[in-house]
């Protein structure tokens, strides 16, 4: 029992012994962190005072010196405010961008959704234009050439559909990249094997038919690589505005408005 107590007084004192070891250590790690910063703070003192001394002994003013020196922090801290401002505005103004193109998109999906039938009445003005969608009459004008009007009409809906599931494939990409400083872009790759086969073998009506919803899908849909619908101004060839897409659906309805009216 006696030996017991001692056995356990003696780690006590080991443990003591060990955590007092462990304290003068660390004081000893802070009392040589703080000689380290008296020696460097003694040191810099010493900079400062051996430049006074030489400032002085050109004739430089001391305080003009130290005001000028403040002057100048008192820029630097506003030109990092203004700087710091700039960012922020920056960032609001990406953020808003987007959420403003996001709300463009948006309209411009729900006026394809909800008035395709009304914008498919004159495709020749303002309506709605698949991209990426092989144009099947080009097909139907090759294939007559070869075939009877009735084997032309099934020859032509064959390749036309077998050419549009190609296009949806992602590891074909007959587009080269050309870079001019720092702009760069892509090209149709003229000489890729599909491509050069297809004209040879079809001719350029249907070449052209390809090459021109494979263009339309890798600028609408590079990722997806399936038909998008997009508001289109077919007189102009380009995407319709919504400014214009809302003009066009205004003199529609009032035109069939006249219509139901009896007016002509």
């Amino acid at each position: 029992m006696a030996s017991m107590k001692q056995k356990k007084a003696d780690e006590n004192v080991l443990r003591l012994v060990e955590e007092q070891k462990r304290e003068k250590e660390e004081d000893l790690k802070k009392i040589l962190e703080l000689e380290r910063q008296l020696d460097a703070k003694q040191k810099l003192e010493m900079e400062l005072k051996g430049k006074l001394e030489l400032m002085k002994h050109l004739g430089i003013d001391v305080a003009v010196v130290q005001q000028k020196f403040k002057e100048m922090n008192e820029e630097l801290k506003e030109r990092i405010e203004e700087n710091c401002y700039l960012e922020t505005l920056n960032q609001t103004l990406i953020v808003k961008e987007r959420q403003s193109d996001t709300k463009l998109q948006d309209a411009r999906k729900e006026l394809i959704a909800g008035l395709s039938e009304m914008l498919k009445s004159d495709p020749t003005n303002i309506g709605i234009k698949r991209m990426g969608e092989i144009d099947l009459k080009a097909f139907h004008h090759a294939c007559k050439l070869w075939f009877t009007l009735e084997e032309a009409q099934i020859k032509a809906l064959e390749l036309c559909s077998l050419w549009q599931e190609r296009l949806k494939n992602p590891d074909w990409h007959p587009f080269k990249v050309i870079i001019s400083g720092e702009n760069y872009w892509e090209i149709l790759n003229e000489d890729d094997e599909m491509l050069r086969n297809l004209k040879e073998e079809w001719g350029g009506e249907i070449y052209d038919a390809v090459t021109i919803a494979l263009k339309e899908m890798n600028e609408y849909n590079p990722s997806g690589r399936y038909v998008v619908s997009e508001l289109w101004n077919f007189k102009e060839q380009r995407k319709a505005t919504l400014k214009e897409v809302i003009a066009y659906i205004l003199k529609y309805l009032k035109t069939l408005k006249r219509k139901r009216s009896g007016f002509p």
